[in-house]
């Protein structure tokens, strides 16, 4: 079917007032030709950067290449939501509390990759009925939010939505960095955005506050030093000189965005999904430590928090009492799975005791 530039034009303008009126904070339209971060991402997995993320590796050029991922694709919708949680306790007191657990922000709530894709497929499902209205009929589509190969942060810059940071996550000038992404793969030729230009100039805060130097020179990090990917990828032991650097954070890190001065931008979120549960933007190392399994699977169900699993929810708690000023109370928390039926538990709470000798 011959497309009409005028319907493609109105079309596109429409879509991002649908994606607006779905709750999505900002909508960019992009092509598929990412070259520049093909180069990028295989320097960066040839470096071995990616840990034991081998997803990052084993899908060759299909992360790079759209069409090879999803067939006729020849524009990425992307979609943006802010998700920092209203009424949360102060980042750097948790941070600097040590008998606290730090939990990042984006993961006190529900499970993100529920909530986007739901708001994904209605903006499809939106497009799909419009679509007769613009002469247009032949709509195909695959949503996704980090769950698939897809570089997302730099289609969302292509898509206007922000720059990549020095941290390699995307900021918006006016909303800094405190956001999910997802993308609706699409074979309508729609019209695209400009590119959005960087705006981090000689600033460094991300690479000194970072506390393991994952960041290891302007837009790259080492995820095997990441305390993020330490915490929710790794399934192993955590690298023992790693651990006292780990601190109180028991599952991600936020700190290169805490600290990065275009965050005074940033607002809260209107998307009641990710209102903070249970408590846990103030949350004591010793009562997480004392959940049992059943309420761990019970009070984490719906969160991203759910995905790494008990045995690694208790790993991460012991480095955190490791890291604890010493109390009878952290000594005996410990002491109390020191025969833990899980080997990495034990090893990490024998790690932890000791730091307390």
């Amino acid at each position: 079917m011959q497309h009409s530039t005028k319907n493609l034009s109105q079309l596109s303008s429409d879509i991002k007032q649908w994606g607006l009126a779905l709750g999505f904070n900002q909508i960019g339209i992009t092509d598929t030709h990412l070259q520049t971060a093909e180069i990028t991402h295989q320097a960066w997995v040839e470096k071995g950067f990616h840990g034991e993320m081998d997803y990052m590796a084993k899908h060759g050029t299909k992360r790079t290449r759209p069409a090879e991922l999803v067939p006729n694709t020849v524009r990425i919708i992307s979609a943006r939501l802010d998700y920092l949680p209203p009424n949360a306790v102060d980042s750097k007191s948790v941070i600097k509390d040590h008998s606290k657990a730090f939990i990042s922000r984006y993961a006190m709530g529900r499970d993100y990759h529920k909530v986007m894709r739901n708001k994904l497929q209605k903006l499809c499902e939106k497009i799909q009925t419009e679509l007769r209205g613009y002469q247009l009929v032949n709509f195909e589509y695959r949503v996704f939010t980090d769950s698939a190969p897809v570089l997302e942060v730099a289609l969302a810059e292509k898509a206007g939505l922000g720059w990549r940071g020095k941290h390699t996550l995307l900021i918006n000038k006016d909303r800094g960095s405190w956001f999910f992404l997802g993308e609706i793969y699409t074979n309508l030729p729609l019209t695209i955005d400009a590119p959005a230009s960087n705006h981090c100039g000689t600033c460094s805060s991300c690479l000194e506050v970072c506390p393991t130097q994952a960041i290891t020179a302007p837009y790259e990090v080492d995820a095997r030093r990441c305390i993020s990917y330490l915490t929710i990828e790794l399934k192993g032991s955590v690298p023992v000189e790693l651990r006292p650097l780990i601190g109180n954070r028991v599952y991600g890190c936020d700190d290169c965005q805490i600290y990065c001065p275009w965050n005074k931008f940033a607002e809260v979120t209107k998307e009641t999904d990710f209102a903070i549960k249970h408590g846990l933007d103030y949350i004591s190392l010793v009562e997480c430590f004392g959940w049992s399994e059943e309420e761990f699977k019970r009070k984490m169900a719906g969160s991203a928090i759910y995905r790494i699993g008990y045995e690694q929810w208790l790993r991460n708690i012991a480095i955190g009492l490791g890291n604890a000023s010493t109390s009878h109370h952290v000594i005996n928390a410990l002491r109390s799975r020191a025969n833990d039926s899980s080997e990495i538990v034990r090893t990490h709470v024998t790690w932890a005791l000791n730091q307390h000798l």
